[in-house]
Order: structure tokens, then C-alpha cells, then sequence
């Protein structure tokens, strides 16, 4: 009975984050539609090999990455100012929108230099 319970209770918080992340996406998505889309994507799946694909990325790295660019800790030009305005609740929304999205079924072959 006791089992039970604990299978009980593991379902009901499983069901209330899924409901909480439904509004973090639909915020992640806004931000990434104003703020990532022309580097990223919209959906993470950007088409320019300069600038990394986030889609199916770990939630948990890319807000962690995003909190560096925020405070510094990880330096770029481009990624900085753009971190530097989100909260962390924006940080978390975004992270979790990318993080839903699907990734590619075939990896991009990486860019060769030319002699």
C-alpha cells in the first residue's frame, strides 16, 4: 500500500511540472522568436554552422550556459548582451524551449578549411 502511495505522489508532481514547463515553453518560445531565432532558430535547428544548434540540447546545460554569459563567467560578444537582459526565469523558459525541441536526425558535417 505504501508503494502505492509513493507511485501515487511521483505522479501527481510528474503532472503538476508538465503543467508548470507548458507555460515556461510557450515564454521560451517568445523569447526565442524575439531574441535567438536569427542565429538559432526558432526551434533550435539554425541553418548557419557558425552559431550552435540548441534543439534537444540538456535543459539544465543551456540554462546553466546562459547564466554564464549572464554574469560573465563565459565571455562572447554576441552571446553576452543577449543574456545580459534575460531573468532567470527567462533564462529557465528558454533553456526548457530548446531543450523540448527535436534535434537533428543527422549531424551537420563540420565545415573543412580550405588551403
Amino acid at each position: 500500500m505504501k508503494a502505492l502511495s509513493y507511485i501515487a505522489s511521483a505522479c501527481l508532481l510528474a503532472a503538476a511540472g508538465a503543467a508548470q514547463a507548458g507555460g515556461d515553453l510557450e515564454r521560451g518560445r517568445q523569447i526565442a522568436e524575439q531574441q535567438c531565432q536569427a542565429c538559432h532558430g526558432v526551434d533550435g535547428n539554425g541553418d548557419n554552422p557558425m552559431y550552435p544548434r540548441l534543439a534537444g540540447q540538456h535543459a539544465n546545460y543551456l540554462a546553466h550556459s546562459l547564466s554564464q554569459y549572464k554574469n560573465g563567467e563565459r565571455s562572447n560578444a554576441i552571446m553576452a548582451p543577449m543574456a545580459a537582459g534575460l531573468s532567470e526565469a527567462d533564462i529557465e523558459a528558454v533553456a526548457a524551449w530548446y531543450g523540448s525541441r527535436s534535434g537533428l536526425t543527422e549531424p551537420r558535417a563540420p565545415r573543412m578549411l580550405e588551403r
